[in-house]
């Protein structure tokens, strides 16, 4: 025992017996020997319940998505090597990736946000953009995230086998809550999801708000690799969807094969015009390779 240990020891001693030290009780920290203060000084720890909080938050925000599943349903998965439907989706997903991370001649403005709907609800809208979805998610340069915008019949829970949540609507409408509240992380590493979130009577009016302007730039601006999808309600079937369609930089129009008419699909796109990029994608096409559910796809209007 060293010369310090022995006075702090003594100094103790005297405590216990009633003795007061004067020096110690009116001395600078400064003044109290060295050993005295790595006794009495506690050492900074992070406190535990902010840790428990960030491993409970990480965790509500997981979502493990059910491969064979969606496999079953007929989507394509990281499971899936080859197959005709995942051929189709490589060859849509090209000129879509290259315009959102303006590789193009022609950088189109907000390239990065896409909207995938269609002229009427049952065309598979939803179908495409998760297959899009999961298709640009194996590209190694890219991440993407899939919101869910069709607020008011929201179709990605019930796609993936996931419970409803907030999302969307819930950040727009509530001033505390932030992106990185809702956001979910997913198994799949590139792909993350931001569902519709809570109905909401005033949905047009808030797609249209200075706070969708808001976290459309955040959620385009934070990562310079992501693309964002957007799975919106039908054209002409609410108004969401062109409020949400003037602030998109592409838009991906599916298209049902012997049920829409080309007087239908024009009504459709004229409410496009503000776009600079729209793509039209046939779906259902009986006479495709790739079965079903997918058909031919093609540019233009």
């Amino acid at each position: 025992m060293n010369v310090i240990e022995e006075a702090a020891r003594r100094i103790q001693q005297l405590e216990r017996a009633g003795i007061r030290v004067p020096w110690k009780r009116h001395s600078t920290p400064q003044q109290v020997p060295s050993a005295a203060l790595r006794q009495s000084a506690p050492r900074p720890q992070a406190a535990p319940h902010a840790k428990a909080a960030a491993a409970t938050h990480a965790a509500r925000n997981f979502r493990n998505i059910d491969f064979a599943r969606l496999q079953a349903a007929g989507f394509i998965t990281p499971k899936v090597v080859d197959s005709p439907l995942l051929n189709e989706f490589r060859l849509i997903k090209r000129s879509l990736i290259q315009n959102a991370l303006g590789r193009t001649a022609g950088p189109i403005a907000h390239g990065n946000l896409i909207m995938v709907t269609s002229s009427l609800p049952g065309e598979g809208k939803s179908f495409v953009a998760l297959n899009l979805a999961l298709s640009i998610a194996a590209e190694v340069d890219s991440t993407v995230l899939l919101v869910d915008a069709d607020v008011v019949a929201p179709a990605l829970p019930k796609l993936l086998g996931i419970q409803p949540d907030k999302g969307l609507m819930d950040v727009l409408s509530e001033p505390d809550l932030g992106l990185g509240d809702v956001l979910l992380r997913t198994n799949i590493p590139r792909l993350a999801l931001l569902l519709a979130g809570t109905p909401h009577r005033g949905a047009s009016e808030w797609l249209a708000s200075d706070a969708m302007t808001g976290l459309l730039k955040e959620i385009s601006s934070r990562y310079p690799d992501r693309i964002v999808l957007f799975d919106s309600p039908p054209l002409l079937a609410t108004t969401e969807s062109r409020v949400l369609a003037s602030r998109m930089g592409q838009v991906v129009v599916v298209v049902e094969a012997e049920r829409i008419t080309h007087g239908v699909l024009q009504s459709a796109l004229s409410t496009l015009e503000a776009c600079p990029a729209v793509m039209t994608v046939l779906n259902k096409a009986s006479e495709s390779n790739a079965g079903s559910y997918y058909g031919y796809y093609g540019h233009g209007r």
